[in-house]
């Protein structure tokens, strides 16, 4: 079964079990400072997981899409992506473990073809204070599965959360393929990484609260929460060794080979991969506002953009191509994700011109580089930072190094670049990813609070400056908020003043914050601002403060304007091209 077969059967399934879909939400986080990027199918329902009502109800369904930077250095292997999609079903304290084992058996086996033999299944082995899941593994059995297919494991690979020090958590059931060759010793299992098991689903079941004496409390509201990776399910669907070689790469990589005149094989096969999900990311991300920066997300965008093109010049292509695998992408992909229809163009606009500004570095390195030699005297060897600064300056791969200094009778101390790269690695997964683990969010007073004044101040911009403006990425910390928006020129200080006295005077005015759901089309017609796309489903949540503003939101929010006490602007600044940026407190002053 090809992808959009895949996407179209697991929606159907769990339409017909009385869940309603609902719309892939955006890349960029809504309302979670820790993490850059949306990296889970559970992420943008983090408020309704902790309680708040979802508008579509307790039983959901979607395809979501995400992106994971951590290992972005294996990208290229069998399995490894920067961009993937989840599919996901949830029930908001509806059904448990019962129910979410029983439709996940009955669409693998009764939708998807796999025999109870081809499976294997994981639970909670239990630890002080919290029992052995036994009533997962006898749910299992009650559906034909066998002692020996049912295996037991610790915190570390059966248990979900908390994501901070307290809040929700619980054991999750991990539902693997098994391909059938022999056992690699007698203690083989889904745990092993000898290529027998491949994991395929993970049904989360939140039923405690870690407090803040470390106990574990059951929660009263239990919830379910699964997700299946696309790209993975597909690979065994199609038969397929790799999921570079399903239906979700094969146009990519053709387009890449008409391009490059290259074949998808032999040593060319890393580079291919390497481009095709880079290029498949950053298209994504570009459909989602996001352009290249030097900071956050437009850093990771730039990145992967960068690294396609050092990829495809390896390939021996060195003219600008991007533009035309883009395309190709939100062809393939647009029935789907419809957003990136809408911003094909401003795709390929921006993605060619950071190629083309990549190019231009690249000479520029190369003179560097020729400094450096020049510099190195009678050195037969380039040490590992002269390296590492070329790499992380100017993009220079390592092996374009080598090869350049073998051609100057140089060679590279390869030991110390690999450190210095380690010690980057290191920092760049730190910062990329940050903490969160699948986690949930900050729903603290003081960011309530910061959630509120930025719609205030969305408010403010556009009636202030310019109606035209739009939200292009906020993030929230307990200290402050940060709030990104399409804007050509910096603010004066006479118009950052006119908005905080905007904000400030709608704070001490004291406006009820008022939550009403109506249908996506009333939403419209109402004048709430947000992005109207298929994220929403048919029932939408609108916050309204007044005759202020009215935006589709999740939350969390303050009940009265007045509990937010003060607004004061810190910065304003250039965030990327087009887009400026916001950082402003909340408190007395």
């Amino acid at each position: 079964m090809e992808a959009d077969q895949l996407r179209e059967a697991f929606i159907n399934f769990f339409k017909s079990k009385d869940h309603a879909q609902i719309g892939s939400a955006s890349l960029i986080p809504e309302n979670d400072p820790t993490v850059l990027f949306t990296t889970a199918g559970m992420h943008p329902l983090v408020p309704y997981l902790l309680g708040e009502k979802h508008p579509m109800g307790k039983r959901l369904v979607d395809f979501q899409k995400c992106i994971r930077t951590g290992d972005i250095d294996e990208v290229g292997d069998y399995s490894h992506l920067t961009f993937f999609e989840m599919l996901g079903n949830w029930s908001l304290g509806d059904y448990f473990k019962k129910e979410s084992i029983a439709f996940s058996h009955e669409f693998l086996t009764k939708h998807l073809g796999f025999t109870n033999d081809q499976l294997a299944v994981t639970a909670f082995a239990g630890e002080e204070g919290i029992p052995r899941d036994e009533e997962t593994a006898e749910i299992w059995k009650s559906h034909g599965m066998k002692d020996e297919q049912i295996f037991f494991y610790g915190r570390e690979d059966n248990w979900w959360g908390p994501a901070g020090v307290t809040g929700p958590c619980g054991p999750d059931t991990e539902i693997f393929y098994d391909n059938g060759q022999p056992k690699c010793g007698p203690d083989c299992g889904p745990s092993c990484h000898c290529g027998k098991y491949t994991e395929i689903w993970n049904n989360v079941f939140m039923q405690y609260f870690k407090n803040d004496k470390g106990e574990f409390e059951p929660l009263a509201q239990k919830n379910v929460d699964t997700g299946m990776g696309l790209e993975r399910i597909c690979c065994i669907t199609e038969g397929k060794k790799s999921v570079y070689d399903t239906s979700l790469f094969t146009g990519i990589i053709a387009e890449l080979e008409e391009i490059s005149g290259r074949k998808y094989e032999g040593d060319a096969i890393r580079d291919f991969r390497i481009i095709a999900d880079h290029l498949r990311a950053a298209t994504f991300i570009l459909g989602d506002g996001v352009v290249p920066a030097k900071v956050g997300q437009g850093y990771i965008l730039r990145r992967l953009i960068r690294r396609a093109a050092r990829n495809m010049s390896k390939l021996g292509y060195d003219e600008v191509f991007m533009d035309r695998v883009c395309a190709k992408i939100v062809d393939q992909y647009g029935d789907a994700y419809p957003e990136l229809i809408r911003e094909k163009d401003n795709i390929c606009r921006n993605i060619r011109a950071e190629e083309e500004k990549f190019h231009s570095t690249l000479v520029k390195g190369l003179r560097r580089f020729n400094e450096m030699v020049a510099n190195a005297g009678d050195a037969k060897v380039m040490d590992g930072e002269l390296v590492f600064r070329l790499y992380d300056t100017f993009g220079f791969p390592v092996e374009l190094t080598a090869e350049l200094a073998a051609e100057k009778g140089l060679t590279v101390d390869m030991e110390d670049f690999q450190n210095r790269f380690r010690t980057h690695q290191e920092k760049s997964r730190a910062g990329s990813e940050q903490t969160f683990k699948g986690g949930l969010a900050d729903n603290s007073e003081e960011t309530t609070k910061l959630h509120t004044a930025t719609h205030l101040l969305n408010a403010a911009l556009r009636e202030l400056i310019d109606p035209n403006i739009r939200q292009k990425g906020s993030n929230i910390t307990a200290d402050r908020l940060r709030f990104d928006f399409n804007f050509d020129r910096k603010l004066t200080p006479e118009e950052l003043k006119s908005i905080e006295a905007f904000v400030n005077d709608a704070i001490q005015k004291d406006i009820p914050v008022v939550c009403e759901e109506m249908p996506v089309e009333d939403a419209k017609a109402s004048g709430a601002i947000g992005v109207f796309d298929n994220k929403y489903g048919a029932i939408v949540k609108v916050y309204k403060i007044g005759d202020v503003s009215a935006e589709l939101c999740g939350g969390p929010h303050v009940s009265h304007t007045g509990e937010i006490q003060g607004f004061k602007i810190k910065k304003e600044e250039s965030s990327a091209a087009g887009v400026r940026r916001i950082k402003a407190v909340v408190g007395k002053f």
